[in-house]
């Protein structure tokens, strides 16, 4: 047990090494662009990547003013749409009617990426089709080789695979991580967390 305890923590700093900065760097540029020209963020996962975007929606609000939306927090739309549509359609029709537009912007939390061959995560790439048609830009947090959404993606940061048995917890808990960077950077960030408000 002490052995996966410490294999696990040394793959963390393994994959923060590897990390690609310059792709982070993007992504900043990207959302500071959307929020200068009135825009909004669609956050965009399913399963804990889903719960990754309701936390992720609250910081860029709340802390960089960038007013940012998640589907996956109206549970009673979302299975709506399921249910009627499809699971295919469902982000990329929500988005229809929020009325997705050039000033605004897609964060993709997940670890495939989307993958219509495989039947895997197709919403998001109906979602990151639409957005490019619509001219709103794309950006994502994805594991592997990051799929439809690397391949699509204005900016798009691939955690890195240092052990393939641990692409997905890896994967999702760098999701925070990058969130957390952005909504912290200079670039971005317009308020203070509360303790470190207190500090001052």
């Amino acid at each position: 047990m002490e052995d996966f305890i410490s294999r696990y923590f040394s793959e963390v700093v393994a994959v923060t090494n590897q990390i690609d900065t310059q792709a982070v760097g993007r992504m900043v540029d990207l959302l500071a662009a959307v929020r200068e020209q009135g825009g909004r963020v669609f956050i965009l996962g399913v399963g804990g990547s889903a719960g990754n975007a309701s936390h992720a929606v609250n910081d860029l609000r709340k802390l960089c003013g960038i007013e940012a939306y998640a589907p996956t927090d109206n549970v009673s739309e979302l299975t709506a749409r399921i249910n009627d549509e499809g699971w295919d359609t469902s982000f990329a029709n929500w988005l229809r009617v929020s009325r997705l537009g050039s000033r605004d912007a897609l964060l993709i939390f997940s670890v495939g990426g989307g993958d219509v061959a495989r039947g895997v995560s197709t919403n998001l790439v109906h979602a990151i089709d639409y957005a490019k048609k619509v001219g709103a830009g794309v950006c994502g947090v994805v594991g592997r080789k990051g799929g439809h959404t690397a391949a699509q993606a204005d900016a798009c940061v691939i955690i890195p695979t240092v052990n393939p048995a641990m692409v997905t917890p890896h994967t999702e808990a760098f999701q925070a991580v990058i969130w957390h960077l952005l909504v912290s950077h200079p670039k971005l960030a317009m308020s203070s967390t509360k303790w470190e408000s207190l500090e001052r």
